[in-house]
């Protein structure tokens, strides 16, 4: 069973008001084939894909819960042209007035998309630089062709005929509407409560939902927890007190899923750890997401109870389980863990340890931090929780 582990990017942020709504229809696609295949590198719980824009190749991640995004430096380079400006919002609610632009052509392997709106934003700030990625495909530019997804294989196609892709096959239905920018928003129910949740391949994380769809007494089995584990367009989230909980049902569509792991947090979210476990097609034209499940890899919350954000390229303690006696607090930094000295990295090598942690696989972890100008050692186990 597959470790969740909560340090993760939320990248699939942008929303946008209604009255951008003719703004994301725009564009058209060219496809040489009837199925095409796409080049697709699954890592990190994330998906990237290579496009050309003007004979220059960059890295875009292919992002169902945002609208199509290009790096100021792409929009400076090309010296496009502003369409507007609008108020655009990231997953962490921070909201920020971004220029609108069209992109006359944008290659992705034998596709050729033209005058697809895009939103220009700075993607080298904060932990983003450390992704490499210079824009993201998004719904609208999506939601022209059917595509069919299987991140086991790193496949990824794209056709204008669904049929090819053999939908009745896939068992599991989402329907979906879409919202302005053609993000796919799925309606279901927690605790007695309406809850929509975006269809997110730009969130590396299984579920998570608001505090308003939250009820803390009907949720039995759950852990609390504090401080801030994403990262956003435009930042960081702010520290809050927060939950990881089992679900004993949660239905999806014409399926019912029981303990389910979810956490609370500012969005209302489906990732990637649930979707790695299945095949998928997004099809636009009859809002509706089809699944085939590959794997059945009942969820599991393994810890050692603390997350780190790298600030000025060193770590520092950003969110931790709420349990008597954590040796860790919010604020500590990080000097060492197992020995690997980390208080003191280029931005290349923070990068580095942001992406790779080295606690990732290990059962028991030393960590040397410094708090209040004092060097304290802990020992931690892996624990599992929820169970």
């Amino acid at each position: 069973m597959r470790k969740i582990l909560y340090s993760f990017f939320l990248l699939s942020m942008t929303t946008v008001y209604a009255q951008s709504k003719k703004f994301f229809e725009k564009g058209n696609v060219q496809l040489q084939h009837a199925v095409e295949k796409i080049n697709l590198r699954f890592e990190n719980n994330l998906p990237f894909v290579k496009v050309k824009i003007n004979g220059k190749t960059y890295n875009f991640l292919f992002d169902s819960g945002a609208p199509t995004v290009i790096s100021n430096a792409i929009y400076n380079e090309l010296k496009l042209k502003k369409k507007y400006r609008r108020s655009v919002g990231d997953s962490n609610n921070s909201r920020q007035q971004q220029i609108f632009t069209e992109l006359p052509e944008m290659v992705v392997d034998q596709l050729v998309f033209r005058n697809v709106g895009a939103i220009v934003l700075d993607l080298n700030s904060a932990e983003l630089s450390c992704l490499k990625v210079d824009g993201i495909i998004g719904a609208n530019q999506m939601a022209k062709l059917f595509w069919r997804i299987n991140y086991s294989e790193n496949l990824l196609e794209a056709t204008r005929d669904l049929s090819l892709f053999h939908p009745e096959d896939y068992t599991f239905v989402l329907p979906f509407k879409p919202q302005a920018q053609k993000t796919p928003a799925i309606k279901t129910s927690l605790f007695g409560k309406s809850t929509v949740l975006t269809f997110d391949t730009g969130f590396s994380g299984r579920f998570e939902i608001t505090e308003k769809s939250y009820d803390p007494a009907k949720a039995v089995r759950k852990v609390k927890t504090f401080g801030t584990r994403s990262t956003g367009a435009f930042g960081a989230a702010k520290p809050v007190e927060a939950a990881i909980f089992r679900t004993d049902s949660l239905m999806l569509g014409n399926r019912m899923f029981s303990d389910e792991i979810l956490s609370t947090g500012t969005s209302s979210l489906m990732g990637n750890e649930f979707l790695r476990d299945f095949a998928f097609i997004m099809d636009w034209k009859n809002n509706s997401i089809y699944l085939k499940q590959l794997r059945n890899n009942p969820p599991k919350l393994e810890s050692f109870g603390f997350t780190y954000r790298f600030i000025d390229q060193k770590p520092v303690v950003a969110f931790v389980f709420q349990q008597d006696h954590f040796p860790l607090k919010i604020g500590d930094s990080i000097i060492s863990i197992n020995n690997v000295m980390l208080d003191h990295l280029d931005g290349e090598a923070s990068c580095y340890y942001f992406m790779n942690r080295v606690e990732k696989d290990q059962k028991t972890i030393s960590v040397k931090i410094k708090r209040d100008g004092r060097i304290l050692d802990f020992n931690l186990d892996r624990k599992e929780y929820l169970n």
